[in-house]
């Protein structure tokens, strides 16, 4: 299985409701965060959505047990985010023009959602902590991209108002717009002004942190970025570049483990320069994760 970076697949033709009958709500129950998808309510729940918070799409077949039973599985560690990811679920008999639009050729299917960008995570099913790992890894892509909000529960009242999704902080409507519009530039610099003007705010920290590692790899191409890397192992730009890869597409222990390394073969301004981004790139996976106090604990054994 691999996780991959946003992918071309077309869902234009899903961009307004399709004519028919269906209900256009989301279904679910027990203010879980688990929906039924319909070509009705895509557009609102899956692409709408995903504008704010983490989607995973799970296309499945009630012909199928093992896809049915995988829903299961997939919606219990969805719950356990507690809205970073909603997952919404897709009957293929009922919705062939979704499962069309994917590309799906068998199921379970299960694609995420990033700004209505398709993230391919696995074809088949999956053991607990394989899925697990993979959300894990779409959360640190949509953090990457400035996704960080959370799903509202459905099927009951919000069980914690704080879970509620909070309308968009005005701060950012400047860096937004700019990202948006495709001058990562400009919102890499309205960031910086925000983190000056509040130096201890982690939002802000992680929205920077992201939108930099995106400018850094958007026209990257990792097949020659591990060649140049693996062909001259001193060369640090090289070695930065591919951790700043790996952490975009999900793994994240080979990135922090390339670079604390580096930091054990050089010194002076170079082992600074190596410091300064696997802390950034802390910030992106979030501090909070424990992949990163691990890394924390070998940077310091690496510098001391």
């Amino acid at each position: 299985m691999t996780f991959s970076r946003p992918g071309a697949i077309d869902l234009s033709a899903l961009s307004r409701p399709a004519q028919g009958t269906g209900s256009s709500a989301p279904s679910g129950g027990g203010g879980s965060w688990v929906v039924d998808l319909t070509e009705q309510n895509f557009q609102s729940v899956a692409i709408d959505g995903s504008m704010q918070h983490l989607v995973v799409l799970s296309l499945w077949s009630p012909r199928a047990q093992q896809s049915a039973d995988f829903n299961a599985l997939l919606g219990r560690v969805a719950n356990d985010l507690g809205g970073q990811i909603l997952l919404a679920q897709v009957d293929v008999d009922a919705n062939p023009q979704i499962a069309q639009a994917l590309g799906a050729q068998g199921v379970p299917l299960v694609v995420g959602l990033v700004k209505g960008q398709p993230v391919p995570l696995f074809q088949g099913t999956a053991d607990e902590a394989d899925v697990r790992q993979y959300f894990d890894q779409l959360v640190a892509l949509g953090a990457q991209h400035g996704v960080t909000g959370r799903a509202q529960p459905v099927g009951g009242a919000p069980a914690d108002t704080e879970q509620a999704e909070e309308p968009d902080d005005p701060r950012f409507a400047a860096a937004d717009a700019a990202f948006g519009s495709g001058d990562v530039d400009t919102a890499i610099a309205e960031y910086e002004k925000l983190l000056v003007q509040h130096p201890n705010d982690a939002e802000v920290a992680e929205r920077l942190a992201g939108v930099k590692l995106f400018a850094r790899t958007q026209d990257a191409d990792l097949n020659q970025a591990r060649a140049a890397a693996a062909d001259d192992p001193d060369d640090l730009q090289a070695q930065l570049l591919v951790a700043d890869l790996d952490v975009s597409g999900g793994h994240v222990e080979d990135a922090f483990g390339r670079l604390i390394d580096v930091v054990r073969r050089v010194h002076g301004d170079d082992r600074e320069l190596v410091r300064a981004r696997l802390l950034e790139l802390f910030t992106v996976v979030g501090t909070s994760d424990p992949r990163v106090a691990d890394a924390r604990r070998a940077l310091a054994a690496a510098i001391f």
